[in-house]
């Protein structure tokens, strides 16, 4: 069995995925089906394999089903796992959505935070809790127009760009962080972490880039969830 690892693992999965409702309407974007499974439970697996068993789930759209799931795991891949659930009363954005966990838990410490529609190979994970807080996870692609660019010098974040089109490659944002209750001190409410903290963090060169070399997938879109539904349907064998 892999060693356990120390930080918890926070998971964004309270969003409505409204840009896949087109082909998933009747459960929560993490647990669109794959193979006759929740992408969410490949998530779990993914970790669990990796020796993280501490999990807070961050929680509002449909959290009912979201519980549902995890609990029915417990009787296997999370079955040596500490559990909590931060039920958000409106939606929040990513950053609301830690400091309502934060407050309303009393967590205080580092983290790792991953977003339940995007999946990194789970060696980026152990790569990201060895890093300095605050850190994100970044991987360098072909086409950054769809995610915004992130702009590094050495291992230092300096700047986030917008997304815009045809703007070529470079490194994004992968959508895990390793973070620190004390990053949010004196935030609440509706906020972005991505607008908010990151963007502060870097002005005073206190954020760190961790190059991740990642099969990487979001599925929010139709596009990219049948994109991963054909890499497990093939075993894996292929390039994300």
């Amino acid at each position: 069995m892999a060693e356990k690892n120390h930080l918890p693992i926070f998971i964004l999965a309270g969003g409505r995925g409204t840009r896949l409702a087109s082909v998933v309407s009747d459960v929560p974007k993490p647990l669109a089906p794959v193979n006759g499974k929740p992408f969410l439970q490949y998530l779990l697996e993914n970790y669990t394999g990796q020796g993280f068993r501490k999990f807070y789930f961050l929680l509002h759209f449909k959290a009912d089903q979201i519980i549902q799931c995890v609990e029915s795991l417990k009787e296997n891949i999370l079955r040596e796992s500490e559990v909590f659930y931060s039920i958000e009363p409106a939606l929040l954005g990513t950053g609301g959505a830690v400091a309502y966990t934060l407050e309303s838990l009393k967590f205080e410490g580092e983290f790792l935070i991953v977003n339940a529609d995007t999946w990194v190979d789970a060696e980026s994970m152990a790569a990201l809790e060895g890093s300095q807080a605050p850190s994100i996870g970044v991987i360098h692609i072909s086409d950054v127009s769809r995610y915004g660019k992130v702009t590094i010098e050495g291992q230092t974040i300096l700047a986030f760009e917008e997304k815009k089109d045809n703007a070529g490659q470079g490194w994004i944002n992968a959508g895990i962080y390793k973070l620190n209750s004390s990053n949010f001190l004196g935030k609440s409410g509706e906020f972005s972490m991505e607008k908010e903290i990151f963007p502060a963090l870097a002005s005073e060169r206190k954020l760190q880039a961790v190059a991740l070399d990642t099969e990487f997938i979001d599925i929010g879109i139709p596009e990219d969830y049948r994109r991963f539904q054909n890499w497990i349907g093939s075993d894996r064998k292929e390039k994300l």
